[in-house]
Formats: C-alpha cells, sequence, structure tokens
C-alpha cells in the first residue's frame, strides 16, 4: 500500500501513539542471551565501530506530543504492517540487541556471528564478524579477558517504510573483565526488514548516528 507524504506523516504518529498504549506488551519480550562474541557496532551505511566502549549517544530530541487517535479508529489500515508485524519487528529488534551485546574473549568471529543467525542479514553479520576480528579489538578483548552479557529493549520507533522498521534500542551490557566489573548503557537505530513472520536486521548504528 503506497502511502501520499500527508498519510506517511498521519501513519507516523498514530502509531507512536499506538506504540505508546501497547507498551506493556510489546516491551516485555525479553529473552535470555546465548554468548555470542564481543558487540562491534557498524552497518551496510555505516562506518564499523566497536561498541564495547562506544561513545556513549546523545540524548535524542524529544518528539512532539499527538493527540490519541479518536475511538473506533483503526490506525493500523494506514499502516503498511499489522500489529502482529510491529510486535514481531519489535521481538527481532530486542533479541538481536541482547545477542549484539552479549560476548566472550574466548569466541572467535564465527561464533559470534552465530549467535546472531536468523536475527541479522548475511550482509550485517558478515560486516560484524569482520569488525570482531579486526586485531586491535581482538587483542584488547583477550588482553583484558572480556565477558558481556547484553540486554536488548526496545524503547522507540524512529521510522518506517513499506518494508523497514527502525527502531532506537537501548542494549545494557554487564562486563565483567580482568579489572572488575561495570555497566555499559549504549542506544542503537536499528532497522528491521523483511515482512510478515520473516524480519531480520540489516543495519545498526550508535543512535546519535541516526538511521532511517
Amino acid at each position: 500500500m503506497d502511502l501520499s507524504p500527508g498519510q506517511r506523516k498521519a501513519a507516523f504518529a498514530a502509531i507512536v501513539v499506538a506504540f505508546v498504549a501497547l507498551g506493556a506488551f510489546l516491551f516485555s519480550a525479553r529473552t535470555a542471551s546465548t554468548p555470542p562474541a564481543r558487540p562491534v557496532a557498524g552497518g551496510a551505511s555505516a562506518p564499523v565501530t566497536a561498541p564495547a566502549t562506544p561513545a556513549p549517544a546523545s540524548p535524542a530530541s524529544a518528539a512532539p506530543v499527538t493527540p490519541a487517535p479518536g475511538p473506533g479508529t483503526d490506525i493500523y489500515r494506514l499502516l503498511p504492517f499489522s500489529r502482529t508485524d510491529l510486535a514481531q519487528a519489535i521481538g527481532v529488534a530486542q533479541r538481536f540487541g541482547s545477542r549484539y551485546g552479549t560476548y566472550s574473549y574466548q569466541q572467535s568471529a564465527g561464533g559470534y556471528v552465530a549467535g546472531l543467525r536468523g536475527l541479522a542479514t548475511p550482509q550485517l553479520a558478515a560486516t560484524l564478524a569482520r569488525s570482531y576480528a579486526t586485531p586491535g579489538l581482538a587483542q584488547v578483548r583477550i588482553k583484558q579477558k572480556q565477558v558481556s552479557s547484553g540486554q536488548g529493549r526496545v524503547t522507540s520507533m524512529r521510522a518506517f517504510g513499506p518494508s523497514s522498521l527502525t527502531f532506537v534500542v537501548t542494549v545494557v551490557q554487564q562486563i565483567t573483565e580482568s579489572q572488575g566489573r561495570s555497566q555499559l548503557s549504549t542506544r542503537y537505530a536499528v532497522t528491521v526488514t523483511g515482512g510478515t513472520g520473516h524480519w531480520q536486521v540489516s543495519d545498526i548504528q550508535l543512535a546519535s548516528a541516526g538511521n532511517s
């Protein structure tokens, strides 16, 4: 379904309202992470960086308050996806965030991307594997014996198209290394593409860098 610019604006405003209303259900998908490897930020449209110690993302500017649709309004008829599609896409983004933030210094690049299998597109997985294997990053991971357990949570929606949704995902990492323990919280813009029953993450960037 092709939407005019005006319809896209109205639809986006409507889904933000619905997104808040459905928050209790849609944000409850917290998946236990299996240890993949050292996360590395990057994606098809941005230089690859290492998210183990990323620069804190700048807080997003507050979005304007939008009145809620009137009673009985079916906002989903304006959108290129259904309520089920949205819930599935959010679940994929959150699971990806958890796996992305989980790693062990004992794992290879192949072990890391194995944890993302089915959640990331082959292109993104290959990019993350190359970044993970960067000599400088690998040496630091091994020297400091770093292990991280990540938890991803969708906190907002940034954009959508006919076959893509971009969410802001907060990834909280509990990091253990030779120097002690620490917690790191980083906001990423995560783009999920595909359709009903088959969503995959195709791009990830620091939220402050933008992703649409």
